[in-house]
């Protein structure tokens, strides 16, 4: 949800602040009527029901049985966004040949905001992940996606995300403590790859590589596999998995200098 503390400095409209916050609620509930929607934001009734038929009337929100969900307008959105990013252009069929040699979940990450999103999955038969949807939007620190990115900032800059977001906890092994999380920036910088090991999700590990050229174009996305941590042992990692990532990235690399 949008709040004070968390968007950017300046000046804002309240009432674009509360529309998206009725859109990220209606998100977050899947589906809801107006005194749900109402209790949850804690605003008027009839405050949100001008906001959803205004929504409704635009094609952002349908109802349904009483119910309110967001309408299909949002997928041709964020269709649009994505395919309009070069880097998704370039690297998705990498990542489909990736996840087919592996036989582990392969994804495309991009910072945007100082938070990672997920641009792209694909997903083999036998493929384990934690389900995140495309256009999922989490802490950097929680997945090896996001600490890839991460080892491309200053620590300044790093700092500077961790003053906005903080460093909440997803599992007991998330890391918490600032310093911690600097001195594995500097081990991802050292060995070129991230590693995510039930830091979200229990159960889950992931290796991530970040994507760059020489005139740091791409600097703000990364590529990784993700798949149960019994399938990710260290032998397996850095004679197999490891290597097949970081080709991968290469190509991507060489392909997105000639974009």
């Amino acid at each position: 949800m949008i709040d004070d503390d968390t968007a950017p400095p300046g000046r804002q409209i309240d009432a674009v602040v509360s529309a998206f916050n009725i859109i990220e609620t209606i998100q977050e509930l899947e589906r809801c009527g107006v005194t749900e929607l109402a209790d949850r934001l804690d605003i008027p009734k009839s405050t949100v029901h001008i906001h959803l038929q205004t929504l409704q009337n635009l094609g952002y929100v349908v109802k349904e049985d009483g119910k309110y969900q967001l309408g299909l307008r949002f997928l041709k959105l964020g269709g649009r966004v994505r395919h309009n990013r070069s880097i998704f252009q370039v690297a998705r069929s990498e990542v489909d040949d990736l996840s087919r040699s592996t036989g582990e979940v392969g994804t495309i990450g991009y910072e945007e905001n100082g938070q990672r999103v997920l641009v792209y999955r694909t997903e083999p038969f036998e493929g384990v992940s934690d389900n995140a949807p495309t256009g999922e939007f989490t802490e950097m620190h929680w997945t090896a996606l996001g600490k890839a990115l991460l080892s491309q900032r200053t620590d300044e800059e790093v700092k500077s995300i961790v003053d906005r977001y903080g460093l909440p906890r997803a599992t007991e092994n998330t890391i918490t403590d600032l310093d911690e999380l600097l001195d594995e920036l500097d081990e991802i910088r050292a060995q070129g790859y991230s590693v995510e090991d039930e830091e979200r999700v229990k159960g889950v590990k992931s290796i991530a590589v970040p994507i760059r050229d020489e005139a740091n174009r791409a600097g703000n996305s990364a590529i990784s596999i993700t798949g149960p941590k019994h399938r990710f042992d260290e032998e397996r990692v850095q004679s197999e998995l490891l290597p097949d990532l970081h080709n991968a990235a290469n190509v991507i690399e060489l392909q997105y200098k000639h974009y």
